[in-house]
């Protein structure tokens, strides 16, 4: 009999990080940007407000934290004044004129949304610089720079300010629907509707879908729906619009719903009950 005990397993080594964000595809495009750019990163949670993130925070101490700045009941800011001292904060906003603040000073880094590849892959060799040069804990001189851009940003955040930037949106005139523009840092991209095989929208913004890839517009589906084509885009799900030219097939599902199956590409789109009736002869 052997007298000693099996060594535990390793735990799993690389760093780790938090993403925190009230927008569902948001938080989850940047898991993504960050599981193709940083493959050894291990994002440990995903929390929807500020009180997520700092209980999530407590409970896996990861080594960075992605905090959007504007969240309902305790926003990143003030999120951050509980995280920074034990963790690399990258605050994510629609507003650069915080984030600017910020990295002016180098004590936090930020992203401006949605994401642009090539700033965060600036962002990732800094936090990797960042993590090489020291544990999370920050010293004392680190913290007091951190609480004094902390304080800046709140103060900035309390100012009265006008609509958020549009980071995408609809083409200027009243017709049927073009083109779509979609922001991604200092590109414009114009994407032709034709292109579009399906939107999908959750509170505040619409992840555009073409066979080549994705991008997010800060407009509603709402807004969308109305602008385009009715022969070509029909609403099949609260949230969801697909183009009938890039459907595969249809599937029957329970409670009169459907899956709608589309030809270039793996996702497959939910029918609610409400739409089932536009695929009954398909």
């Amino acid at each position: 009999m052997n007298p000693f005990p099996p060594a535990a397993p390793a735990a799993p080594s690389g760093p780790t990080a938090l993403i925190a964000d009230d927008e569902p595809l948001l938080r989850d495009s940047l898991q993504r940007s960050l599981a193709a750019q940083w493959p050894e990163l291990r994002v440990v949670a995903q929390a929807r407000n500020g009180r997520e993130a700092v209980e999530m925070f407590e409970h896996h101490r990861p080594d960075i934290a992605f905090l959007d700045v504007h969240m309902p009941g305790l926003n990143g800011i003030e999120a951050a004044r509980q995280i920074a001292r034990q963790a690399h904060v990258v605050f994510v906003t629609a507003y650069e004129e915080y984030a600017l603040q910020a990295f002016e000073r180098g004590a936090i880094d930020y992203l401006v949304k949605p994401v642009d590849e090539t700033r965060l892959i600036d962002t990732i060799g800094r936090l990797k610089e960042r993590l090489a040069e020291r544990p999370a804990a920050a010293t004392p001189l680190e913290a007091a720079a951190l609480e004094a851009v902390i304080d800046e940003l709140a103060r900035r955040l309390a100012r009265p300010k006008g609509p958020l930037p549009v980071e995408g949106g609809l083409s200027a005139d009243t017709g049927p629907l073009q083109w779509i523009r979609a922001s991604v840092g200092s590109t414009l991209k114009l994407i032709p509707v034709d292109d579009i095989l399906f939107l999908r929208s959750d509170e505040k913004y619409t992840l555009v879908v073409t066979a080549e890839g994705e991008a997010l517009i800060r407009t509603s589906i709402r807004e969308l729906i109305e602008r385009l084509d009715p022969q070509r885009f029909v609403q099949v799900h609260r949230s969801v619009v697909v183009n009938l030219h890039a459907i595969s097939h249809v599937t029957r599902g329970p409670n009169e719903t459907a899956d709608l199956h589309l030809k270039a590409r793996p996702e497959v789109l939910p029918v609610s009950r409400s739409y089932l009736h536009l695929f009954r002869q398909m």
